[in-house]
């Protein structure tokens, strides 16, 4: 099992990640490649089908093989799988974060919002949507109105699916006194980390909403179930390909 970055992350000062550099994927292929090694399998550390996984990986493996036609990429299924509506496992994990959170600060039927970052791609919008749903049916009950929201969006009308944007659905109602940002982000970055893009919008929310108060969760990285789910996609994919291979 190795850890790759689709991009940008070897630019990081190895010191800052332990003493090892990032590795990016077409080197990464390139250099196991020269050493015999040809087929691979790649777990998306994404929520939902991204250009990135689903586009620009099987472009870069068709380039590569221009030079190394024994190549053989399989991509497994990303984070949250549309593909099995039954599979609640990534709603579980954030139930239970809005759960810590509402205990940790003695919160009263909060509003709960789940936030993405926003996305040209319907498909990675239909992730935040579904998980939404997932989640409210999770936290039926206990709280007060579970709905999604996007950090941002493209201009243009065809963007439309990523509304409501977070900035414009703090204050509204159910989302006017007490407020809990479920965050559907994998690692803190700019967006979900300290000081990040969701607090500034959140600060300011509460700034011109006097009464209103918003608390964010933790990541669902932070969940030890978010490993199980990894590895379930890692074991569905070799099954898979076990089974396409017997044929």
């Amino acid at each position: 099992m190795n850890p790759v970055s689709l991009l940008h992350s070897d630019k990081v000062d190895p010191s800052e990640i332990n003493g090892e550099p990032a590795r990016t994927l077409e080197p990464f292929l390139i250099n196991k490649l020269s050493k015999g090694i040809s087929n691979f399998l790649v777990v998306p550390l994404f929520f939902g089908q991204t250009a990135a996984v689903y586009e620009y990986i099987p472009q870069r493996v068709d380039e590569i093989r221009k030079e190394y036609p024994q190549l053989n990429v399989c991509i497994a299924s990303c984070l949250v799988d549309l593909d099995t509506p039954s599979d609640h496992s990534m709603a579980e994990i954030l139930a239970r974060l809005v759960r810590q959170k509402v205990k940790d600060e003695g919160l009263t039927k909060p509003g709960v919002i789940l936030a993405d970052h926003g996305t040209p791609r319907i498909s990675v919008n239909k992730v935040r949507n579904v998980t939404c749903l997932q989640l409210r049916e999770e936290l039926a009950g206990e709280y007060g109105c579970v709905q999604p929201a996007s950090m941002e969006r493209r201009e243009g009308r065809e963007y439309d699916f990523n509304e409501p944007l977070l900035e414009g659905i703090l204050g509204t109602r159910g989302f006017e006194r007490d407020v809990v940002v479920a965050l559907l982000f994998c690692s803190p970055g700019r967006h979900a980390g300290v000081g990040g893009d969701i607090l500034t919008i959140c600060e300011e929310a509460e700034q011109n909403n006097p009464g209103l108060r918003v608390f964010t969760t933790d990541l669902p990285s932070s969940d030890s179930a978010f490993l199980d789910i990894l590895a379930s996609r890692l074991s569905d994919a070799l099954l898979a390909s076990t089974t396409k291979d017997s044929r």
